[in-house]
């Protein structure tokens, strides 16, 4: 049996939908549904059982043939002010999780963040002097990966984080300001035919990553059985104006409108991301990864057709 939290979420699902395509329903989903909406992610997708996050933390005892937990269910919002509520979420539950997977010898494989590498101006190589993050939705993370660390020499079964970096691609509807600069300009071109970007967006560069492609990284470490902290980036970085001039392309019009840079996000905010992928490579992930235009292309095509969701 494997455990998804965050299951119904936008990188989790896909992750089922992966493990769909390989064969495995035995799946049980951990989430928190108080935004209904992501009941939508779980449609089309073949599980064995739905717990609540609190319930399946009260329940643990009663599962005994789980092999593996995708531990992907966490607060992702950058702008998130509440620290004590972020490390709850985000810290505390993720180390009561990783405890009771090495207690019972279960495979953990959680989702960490290019947020831990701040500004990036040491780089992004997985290595404690390139980790800066810039808020606290970062610094949960860092937290987490730290601890991981710590206790990695002494794990006798594996435990695995994957460092996302901009991940944009299905499922994603639920997330609000969350979603993708994809997803928002997909729907700003279809009902102004106008995209609005940041003030200076041709010099923010980021490192965006289809779904598929993070979800295929997951299925590699879940076969190798590898452990560690490694980036789940192209190592390819690319401007916001791309993205725009791609879909531009691709719907035959639109104007690109700039707007100012919101206050909020100022000193928080990375303008560049990079993954360094030497590490990955080592570990044997060979796979090639889809193109930006690729990956907006086949988006956009979903997107149209579903309003970006699996059917």
């Amino acid at each position: 049996m494997i455990v998804v939290t965050g299951g119904a979420g936008f990188i989790g699902s896909n992750i089922i939908k992966g493990l769909n395509d390989a064969g495995e329903e035995d799946i049980i989903v951990v989430d928190n549904l108080s935004n209904a909406e992501k009941h939508l992610n779980l449609n089309s997708l073949q599980i064995a059982d739905y717990l609540d996050k609190t319930e399946f933390l009260q329940k643990f005892n009663k599962f005994q043939n789980v092999s593996t937990i995708f531990h992907q269910g966490a607060c992702s919002s950058t702008t998130e002010q509440d620290g004590k509520y972020m490390m709850s979420n985000n810290y505390e539950y993720s180390k009561t999780l990783l405890s009771y997977c090495l207690e019972n010898k279960i495979d953990f494989l959680y989702a960490s963040s290019a947020s831990v590498y701040g500004s990036g101006k040491s780089g992004f190589d997985e290595k404690r002097e390139a980790e800066y993050p810039l808020n606290v939705y970062g610094f949960s993370k860092f937290a987490f990966d730290n601890y991981v660390r710590r206790i990695l020499p002494q794990a006798e079964s594996q435990v695995l984080g994957l460092r996302y970096f901009n991940v944009y691609g299905p499922q994603e509807n639920h997330k609000g300001r969350m979603a993708s600069v994809a997803f928002h300009l997909f729907h700003q071109l279809q009902e102004t035919g106008k995209m609005r970007l940041f003030e200076g967006s041709r010099h923010f560069r980021r490192d965006f990553i289809h779904v598929t492609d993070s979800v295929k990284i997951n299925l590699h470490f879940y076969e190798t059985k590898t452990s560690g902290i490694f980036n789940a980036g192209t190592g390819k970085a690319r401007s916001f104006e791309d993205i725009a001039t791609t879909l531009q392309n691709l719907h035959g019009s639109g104007e690109i409108e700039s707007i100012p840079f919101p206050d909020d996000l100022r000193g928080k905010y990375q303008e560049f991301t990079e993954a360094g992928l030497e590490n990955l490579r080592g570990a044997g992930y060979s796979k090639d990864f889809m193109s930006l235009e690729d990956g907006v292309g086949q988006y956009y095509e979903l997107l149209s057709a579903t309003d970006g969701r699996y059917v």
